[in-house]
């Protein structure tokens, strides 16, 4: 008894050779517009929609296949006596495998000043419905939505038939493709932050050895058009496979560097904190002072600098084990000698786009949390002296450079800087003088003239009195405690001069 194939592609990819050997297993093909053409230019024999159908395409091919002759053929469960009779009745042949990709969408919306109504035009009926009436009914359908299964799915036609486990295996591939292609079009066009619903899409860039832990299965998946200025678009250029921790740190070393876009700069990351944060005029400069920054943390670290690697640079990242550098782009000079260290993984990514991202997940048990990224910055708040003394302008400098790192530390966070590069970072502390004290101790003697940045405000003035003591000259924070005169009369008292800005950073995850 000869079989129906119904095939309806956007990507060609391998379709000829493949519907010829369907039709040498004993399958009629049935196709629609392009696909049609296609096949018919290639030698194949092809039924069109329309001889199936008795009724033309209309609509500019808006509707073709949305009719009781496709859709009876797909659904009809074969087991059930009244399906039969109605399949007799009504003239209806069954259909036994769907081939079906959909309107080229995500290509569409992806290209440069690509017009609303062609993003529209693009947005497939037919196809989505003929992909989930026969995965639907795979318990006596075969659905086909990847050219990779092409060569399966023929070694089982040929044979005794495609496998019931097949089947099945293709029809959740099937609702996963159709949901994908209904999530990326919601998202082109819902215009509120937070929606009623929300319905996330993303594609595996690469299976991971595993996640945290070696215990720990996981993957990397990418958005379907990530931003050129991201992690997802970066390209490795030398290296191993990227781990999950080096992803992960590798975000936040990437997120934290292009806050400095009017400025050479350096940033040392380990476990999502920087260690070690340096400014200067030149980029070796900048990665100097990261280094003398925290020069134990750095070790094994990552490594993210906002300019192209020069030699010089990469003569003083040779000289430490490193786990990645990312960087917008390396001398010829600068790569091949990073190359000739054979573990170290080299990134390439845009860095124009500043690394944010709209919504920032985080995954709770049952549910997810979902805000807008932290991307304010000094600019953005109303920034006042709230002590006696004004800072003076190379506190000034140091109290911005604080304020740009410190939104990038888990909380309680502390960050001391001295002009160029930070001195001593207090991460994650369940008290903001824990976080000030661990902060001190890394710094030592640097503490002397330095300025402290804080994440949230002094809900007492202990933390005003812990940075009094180290030598701490010059304190930025939110402000907003009920207690915020305390900590500015201890300040006072110290003639140290303090910063309120009216915006905190909590970074808990």
């Amino acid at each position: 008894m000869k079989r129906r194939a119904l095939i309806s592609v956007s990507d060609k990819t391998g379709l000829s050779d493949f519907a010829k050997a369907l039709q040498e297993a004993d399958f009629e093909v049935i196709s629609t517009g392009g696909t049609q053409r296609a096949l018919e230019a290639a030698g194949v024999r092809v039924v069109g929609i329309s001889e199936v159908t008795n009724f033309p395409e209309i609509l500019d091919g808006r509707v073709k296949t949305l009719h009781p002759l496709i859709h009876g053929g797909l659904l009809a469960d074969r087991e059930k006596e009244a399906h039969r009779q109605a399949l007799q009745e009504h003239a209806i042949e069954p259909i036994d495998l769907v081939v079906v990709n959909l309107y080229p969408f995500k290509e569409t919306i992806s290209k440069e000043g690509a017009e609303d109504a062609d993003a529209i035009d693009n947005i497939d009926i037919g196809g989505p419905a003929m992909l989930r009436a026969a995965a639907k009914n795979h318990a006596h359908a075969a659905v086909v939505t990847d050219p990779e299964d092409y060569p399966r799915v023929l070694e089982e036609a040929r044979n005794n038939g495609i496998r019931f486990e097949t089947r099945r295996h293709l029809a959740a591939k099937a609702f996963r493709h159709t949901a994908a292609y209904d999530a990326l079009v919601a998202e082109y066009m819902t215009e509120e932050a937070f929606p009623e619903t929300m319905t996330l899409t993303y594609e595996k860039k690469q299976t991971l050895r595993y996640g945290e832990n070696p215990h720990q299965g996981a993957s990397f998946y990418q958005h379907p058009l990530p931003a050129d200025s991201s992690i997802a678009a970066a390209k490795q250029l030398h290296g191993k496979e990227l781990s999950y921790n080096n992803i992960n740190d590798v975000n936040a070393a990437f997120a934290l560097v292009s806050e400095f876009s009017d400025t050479k700069a350096a940033v040392a990351v380990k476990h999502t904190n920087p260690c070690g944060v340096g400014i200067a005029n030149t980029l070796s400069a900048a990665f100097e002072e990261a280094y003398a920054a925290d020069p134990v943390s750095i070790f094994g670290g990552i490594v993210a600098l906002n300019d192209t690697v020069d030699a010089d640079t990469a003569e003083q990242l040779a000289t430490i084990f490193l786990e990645v550098i990312i960087a917008p782009d390396y001398s010829h000079d600068a790569l091949e000698l990073l190359q000739k260290k054979k573990n170290i993984r080299l990134l390439k990514v845009d860095m124009a786009g500043g690394g944010n991202v709209s919504h920032a997940l985080t995954s709770v048990s049952g549910g997810m949390l979902v805000q807008e990224d932290d991307v304010k910055g000094l600019a953005d708040t109303d920034v006042k002296v709230a002590t006696k003394r004004a800072p003076t302008a190379e506190e000034w400098r140091s109290l911005e450079f604080a304020w740009r790192v410190v939104k990038h530390v888990k909380s309680n966070a502390i960050v001391l800087t001295k002009g160029s590069r930070t001195v001593g970072v207090g991460a994650g502390q369940m008290n903001r003088v824990g976080a000030a004290e661990i902060a001190i101790a890394q710094a030592q003697s640097e503490t002397q003239g330095s300025a402290l940045g804080s994440d949230a405000f002094f809900p007492m003035k202990d933390t005003v009195e812990t940075a009094m003591k180290a030598g701490v000259t010059a304190v930025i924070q939110p402000g907003g405690s009920k207690r915020d005169q305390e900590s500015i009369d201890a300040a006072d008292e110290a003639g140290i001069t303090m910063v309120f800005t009216g915006m905190r950073h909590f970074r808990h995850a």
